[in-house]
């Protein structure tokens, strides 16, 4: 049977617990400054990175291909009965991406090796920028988000033998990881760089179409110095290390007081502003007992 169909009579695995770290954060708005880093530490897999390159359409259409993820990112945690779906969807998608990386090595998406760090990365940057965009976790909230992350790689399809299965295993593996795979691949220095082709975001509105193809030009440059900023800023030092990716104190401090400007102003915010809408609409179903 192929092994993206749901076994008849095997339970899906369990999306996070409703009140749970992930719960609180992933829908979050403040979270979506922590993903352009997560996914540059991704692709930075030189295998990884080659099927990006290779297979995805992040040059052609970045804004739906962003949207998709985001989607896809919502319901692994706020899905519920759809998380598992949506995992087994995930892999299908990636069942027919193969070819050879940047060291002359036959990689597929779905081997462990590859699947387990596109993973394994959201942990360490959650952790990090979550110290500048949320409050430093103790070590007991960590293992707790170490063991919801776990349930998110489960939902994807992953063997509990294909990931650390502790906070302790896991950071001698993610070192390991840096120390040996992770490398500046072009797709990661395509994320970085300010002077790429971005295309205009599509807009439904007359209006808003005219008013973007009238003002992308500087949008553009503004969107992609913003992006290359927090994504070396809330990227791990260690990770930026293994990338070779530079960073100053002035652009720690620039960091640091925009980040605490977004830590204060959203927690003020109402919850139809704070949340994405699938977090938004899960949080008042589980508050109404219908989740």
């Amino acid at each position: 049977m192929n092994d993206t169909a749901r076994i008849p009579g095997r339970l899906d695995p369990e999306p996070p617990p409703p009140g749970g770290v992930l719960w609180t954060t992933t829908g979050d708005i403040r979270s979506l400054l922590t993903l352009p880093a997560a996914f540059t530490l991704q692709v930075a897999h030189p295998a990884v990175g080659a099927g990006v390159d290779q297979h995805s359409v992040f040059r052609t259409d970045p804004w739906g291909r962003g949207e998709r993820s985001l989607r896809s990112v919502m319901l692994w945690v706020y899905g519920g009965a759809e998380a598992a779906a949506e995992g087994r969807r995930v892999r299908r998608l990636h069942q027919g991406i193969r070819g050879t990386d940047t060291r002359g090595r036959g990689y597929h998406a779905l081997d462990p090796a590859c699947y387990a760090w596109v993973h394994a990365t959201g942990f360490p940057v959650a952790v990090y920028a979550g110290r500048y965009l949320f409050r430093r976790i103790t070590p007991d909230q960590e293992r707790q988000l170490y063991a919801e992350w776990l349930r998110v790689g489960r939902i994807l399809g992953l063997r509990d033998r294909d990931m650390p299965q502790s906070v302790e295993e896991f950071w001698p593996y993610y070192h390991r990881m840096l120390a040996e795979e992770i490398e500046p691949t072009k797709v990661a220095r395509e994320l970085l760089s300010t002077e790429v082709d971005l295309p205009r975001p599509e807009a439904a509105s007359p209006v808003l179409r005219l008013l973007l193809r009238m003002t992308w030009p500087v949008l553009r440059v503004g969107y992609l110095r913003f992006r290359a900023f927090v994504t070396v800023g809330y990227m791990p030092p260690d990770a930026r290390a293994a990338i070779g990716l530079e960073w100053t104190p002035a652009q720690e401090r620039r960091l640091r007081r925009f980040s605490t400007a977004v830590r204060l102003l959203v927690p003020v915010l109402p919850e139809r502003l704070r949340y994405l809408p699938r977090a938004r609409a899960a949080r008042a179903r589980w508050r109404a007992g219908a989740f």
